[in-house]
């Protein structure tokens, strides 16, 4: 029977209850038997709301709607686990409505026979009442129970709520917790262990691809070296043991490369490369008349060997030097052909680099030009030819030739030996014989020179007399920081004698040197530009030396012009005989020209 039902009260109710089996049963019993079964309900309704309690899928509970949202969505479930709960009480097991229902056929047999029995009316009347009571009773221990029941739910519905609330960050925190154990670790040991596997790797390679493999995870292992924050020494440290991880990190990496690239190979290109580098040797070197022959023995030796490692035949057309390489050709064109593995073609690869090797070798034995002593070169170009008993006479012999060549004004030999020569001494003799020459031919050796402030081919220079050399000398007249190379280059500039000099040495004039002014003075003698006249004339009445003085009025002279002349001739009676000597130069100069204007 339902819990709202109660069981209809007949005043007439006498008969006492019977059991299932018709045999009567004692009230105290029947109530009993009702309080056992309304427990056993409550029990029922209680696993039941447990069972769906547990069974509540967790979506119910959303992290995302915040804590008043699950305690609502809690609310809400146990509204429906309390009316759940009813019905469970409503469906109890059938033994229990087995019961329930045998309670109501007893009370209505109860009933019946009540009418029949007039015996015991008032006791039978306080009987119905207490059974009455009884029944109220277990209705209010259900209701109690279902109460109970639907708090307990909902402790544990909010229990359950809260667990997954605080499950669901957990989750994030599994995810985050995930992705940390996915990446690599960076720290300093762990790094170095990883390097210390992929040298194994790289010790235990046996192909080109395991090689490849090694460097791939050796590229791995540096980006996160790169990107690891790794601890940095203390600059306040005075440790001098202290050390970088990262440095010590990046030098194994470098290690693990060099030695990764050191156990490739050996590759046909590298074959091809040293072959291709002897015929630029052959081409390019300057080999003796021993060294030729040589040559062309390394070379067919080498075309024999290679020919027997690829089974082919290779010879020289001829013994000059284009023979040779175009046989070289030939060889190089047929491994590139062949595309030789580095692993399945190792051991050809092998002997062809052992045979390239062997051909570089030979070249190198082979006497070139520059196995040469100096003697021996100059020697086998006949620069000793001009040399006879008759004019054998000094030593050594390269100072000799020098001589007859200047006597032959034959600059060439000398320039030759200038390039050859690698002493001082014997470089001093080719450049004093190269100015006394002052030979055209010598100029773009001595204007190289000339770029070293050299004064040796300053003066070849003033010889040769050309003006292209005034742009490297002009600058080498400014200031007063190096009068000995002043003076040598005033003098150079004064031989060339070009008027654009003109203003740049009448500027040293007016320098701090005496023997600078003086040279400058007579430069500007040499020169003859007659812009300098008042100048010259300056100096010559106002200089506190009398050889710049002296010099003043030489350059007078040798301008040449009245105007020149008359400046000079003032000084006759000048207290230095030097000025004294100039002047009366100058007076005999105009002496002479008044004489030739004179008619006979």
């Amino acid at each position: 029977m339902s819990d709202g039902d109660e069981p209809p009260a007949d005043d007439d109710a006498d008969a006492p209850a019977e059991g299932p089996d018709g045999e009567p049963v004692d009230e105290e019993t029947s109530a009993e038997t009702a309080d056992e079964a309304t427990e056993e309900t409550v029990d029922a309704e209680e696993s039941d709301a447990d069972e769906t309690a547990e069974e509540k899928p967790s979506e119910d509970a959303e992290p995302d709607d915040g804590d008043d949202a699950d305690e609502n969505d809690a609310d809400s479930n146990d509204d429906v686990d309390a009316e759940d709960g009813t019905d469970a009480a409503d469906e109890a097991d059938p033994e229990d409505e087995a019961a329930e229902d045998d309670d109501e056929e007893t009370e209505d047999e109860a009933d019946s026979e009540a009418d029949v029995e007039d015996e015991g009316e008032a006791e039978d009347e306080v009987d119905t009442d207490e059974d009455t009571d009884t029944e109220e009773e277990a209705e209010t221990e259900e209701e109690k129970a279902d109460a109970e029941d639907g708090e307990e739910t909902e402790e544990d519905q909010e229990t359950e709520d809260g667990e997954e609330a605080e499950a669901e960050p957990d989750d994030g925190d599994g995810d985050t917790d995930d992705e940390s154990e996915s990446l690599p670790d960076t720290t300093p040991e762990s790094l170095d262990s990883r390097l210390d596997e992929v040298e194994g790797m790289v010790d235990e390679a046996e192909t080109e691809a395991d090689l490849d493999e090694a460097e791939a995870r050796l590229d791995e292992v540096e980006a996160d070296i790169e990107a690891a924050d790794l601890p940095e020494p203390d600059e306040d440290d005075e440790d001098e043991d202290a050390t970088d991880p990262r440095d010590e990190l990046e030098t194994t990496v470098t290690g693990i490369r060099d030695a990764i690239e050191a156990e490739r190979g050996p590759y046909a290109e590298d074959a091809v490369e040293t072959i291709e580098s002897a015929k630029a040797t052959i081409e390019d070197t300057r080999w003796t008349e021993d060294g030729e022959p040589e040559v062309v023995t390394a070379v067919e030796s080498f075309l024999d060997s290679v020919g027997e490692v690829l089974d082919e035949s290779f010879a020289a057309e001829g013994e000059t030097m284009t023979d040779l390489t175009a046989a070289l050709d030939d060889v190089v064109g047929t491994i590139e052909a062949r595309d030789l593995d580095p692993d399945d073609d190792a051991e050809t690869v092998a002997e062809l680099c052992a045979v390239a090797d062997d051909l570089e070798a030979d070249l190198a034995d082979a006497e070139e030009w520059d196995d040469l002593s100096v003697r021996e070169k100059l020697g086998a170009e006949g620069f000793y030819d001009v040399l006879t008993p008759e004019n054998r006479k000094d030593f050594p012999p390269e100072w000799n030739a020098i001589k007859v060549y200047e006597k032959q004004n034959d600059p060439e030999p000398i320039l030759h030996g200038l390039e050859m020569f690698g002493s001082e001494f014997m470089q001093g003799h080719c450049i004093e014989s190269l100015k006394r020459m002052g030979s055209p031919e010598a100029y773009d050796a001595m204007e190289q020179r000339a770029q070293k402030r050299n004064k040796p081919p300053i003066e070849v220079l003033g010889k040769i007399g050309d003006e292209r050399a005034l742009d490297t000398l002009h600058d080498y007249i400014e200031g007063d920081s190096d009068p000995a190379l002043q003076t040598v280059t005033i003098k150079a500039i004064g031989e060339i004698g070009s008027t654009d000099s003109t203003q740049a040495v009448a500027d040293r004039l007016v320098a701090e040197n005496d023997t600078v002014r003086s040279n400058a003075a007579r430069a500007l003698g040499l020169i003859g530009d007659t812009r300098a006249i008042d100048p010259l004339a300056d100096v010559l009445a106002d200089d506190d030396s009398n050889p710049v003085r002296a010099s003043a009025a030489w350059a007078l002279n040798q301008i040449g012009t009245s105007e020149a002349l008359d400046a000079a001739r003032e000084h006759a009676d000048d207290r230095s005989f030097l000025v004294q000597t100039e002047a009366e130069k100058a007076e005999g100069a105009m002496t002479d020209e008044d004489s030739a204007e004179t008619p006979a």
